[in-house]
């Protein structure tokens, strides 16, 4: 079930509301608890049961941590708690990546293909859970001994699917008290999810559609077209994941939860660094603390910490998804990242903040190509024409593309934060004003555009 669904926003969504605050306080985890599932199962009752595995061994995982009376016997149960969660994620993502990986070499030709489903959002669960687990063993926060209000937080419906990845600790008294009715962070969280709705509905669809067209066929987009292609995936695939994470964020407000900030305006840093700081925070600083500062960060010599950026982009880029391509994509990153740490950094301070912007928006929207693109023949081809043009541009893919510049240039201001800065500095009531009748048109303009397009796709299902 999609957030940007008639069926999510004019049944499920009013439905759930009305009855998770007409319940007794006591109730309302148990029931959010089930909401979540109807959720999940709506689009893949098969892996419900999956859902309630996860929920069963990570619940017994944080009590066993916790009343492990030595040291030696927490890190065991941390262990096993651990390969449990990797063992499923490793199963139904990365088993027929690596069967089709090993059936390259000669002598295993003979493996069977392996054709697993993958289950929608299993990288953003598992690796809650698995901060929950970390999280009680360095007794950052208590163990859970409620299951339902367990299960609420594993299976936590505006999350679920796509993140932002959020730290049992960060949501654990709103759990353990379900009743922090507040009108002022409902209306917050109402405006918020309306901001993430018009993100993913009014641009990154347009523009995910354009993207379509235009990667399918490089050579009829000419060199001109494929960079138009490349920037309007850029910019599709930030209204589409921020998109979803405004939304999930008001949603949790509404149900009195407060998420982290996922995005903080990404295409206007100034270094790559400075990029995965504001990009997709929840999982980068979920890297950060649980992969590369235990495995010696940058406190290490050089050649160390040189190596722990390699191994955690390497995993990133796993973590996106099972192909080769996410592989070259991580490492991508993690070479820029290294020459950033070894030289680049300290040049770019020195240079203009212009220079330090086009830097970063060259090297992102090149390695959004490569994200994008899982057919290695057809990266090729895209990459070619990029970077060496030919091909004989047809006449309705330029027009296609000549229609879509206002649109292009409506989305970048828009992934800007001067319209943020202007909506600030006016008065406190004609600012209410405004956003009052913005949440209206908004509305308006969402649904209409989610009656009469069928394209309408969430770009992070698939990890």
């Amino acid at each position: 079930m999609l957030f940007s669904s008639l069926l999510f926003l004019f049944l499920f969504l009013p439905a759930v509301l009305c009855i998770y605050y007409l319940l007794p306080r006591r109730c309302r985890n148990g029931f959010l608890l089930l909401a979540d599932l109807i959720f999940y199962g709506f689009g893949e009752p098969a892996f419900i049961l999956l859902m309630l595995i996860s929920i069963v061994i990570n619940f017994a995982g944080g009590l066993w941590i916790a009343h492990s009376r030595t040291a030696r016997g927490k890190k065991l149960s941390l262990a096993a708690a651990l390969c449990l969660n990797l063992l499923l994620l490793g199963i139904f993502k990365y088993a027929g990546f690596i069967s089709d990986t090993l059936r390259l070499l000669p002598a295993f030709t003979g493996l069977p293909q392996l054709e697993i489903p993958l289950p929608i959002g299993i990288s953003f669960y598992t690796f809650q859970a698995m901060s929950y687990l970390i999280d009680v063993y360095r007794k950052d926060c208590l163990p859970q001994k409620n299951i339902l209000s367990f299960g609420a937080y594993i299976s936590l419906f505006p999350q679920l699917i796509a993140g932002p990845i959020v730290r049992y600790k960060d949501v654990s008294d709103a759990l353990a008290n379900p009743h922090r009715e507040s009108g002022a962070m409902f209306s917050d969280g109402v405006e918020l999810f309306l901001v993430g709705l018009s993100k993913k509905t009014l641009l990154a669809n347009p523009l995910g559609a354009l993207w379509a067209v235009l990667s399918e066929n490089p050579n009829a987009a000419g060199q001109a077209g494929a960079w138009v292609g490349a920037a309007a995936f850029s910019l599709q695939l930030y209204f589409d994941f921020s998109g979803y994470s405004d939304m999930a964020c008001g949603l949790g407000k509404m149900f009195g939860f407060t998420f982290c900030e996922n995005f903080h305006y990404p295409y206007i840093a100034k270094s790559i660094s400075d990029f995965w700081r504001r990009w997709h925070m929840s999982l980068t600083t979920w890297f950060r603390d649980y992969v590369y500062i235990p495995l010696g960060g940058s406190r290490c010599r050089l050649p160390r910490a040189l190596l722990n950026v390699a191994i955690v982009w390497a995993l990133t880029g796993l973590w996106h998804g099972a192909s080769w391509n996410f592989v070259f994509w991580g490492l991508y990153y993690a070479v820029l990242l290294i020459l950033e740490k070894l030289f680049l950094g300290k040049l770019l301070t020195r240079l203009p903040a212009v220079v330090g912007h086009l830097y970063t928006l060259f090297f992102v929207v090149i390695g959004w190509v490569l994200f994008a693109l899982e057919d290695v023949q057809q990266l090729k081809c895209y990459l070619l024409v990029l970077f060496c043009g030919g091909g004989t541009p047809d006449a309705i893919v330029s027009v296609q593309v000549m229609t879509s510049l206002p649109l292009l240039i409506v989305a970048v201001i828009a992934c800007l934060p001067v319209t943020k800065r202007l909506y600030f500095t006016m008065p406190h009531r004609p600012r209410r004003m405004l956003t009052s009748i913005c949440s209206i048109l908004a509305m308006l303009l969402c649904t209409a555009s989610l009656v009469s397009d069928s394209y309408n796709p969430f770009l992070y299902f698939r990890f």
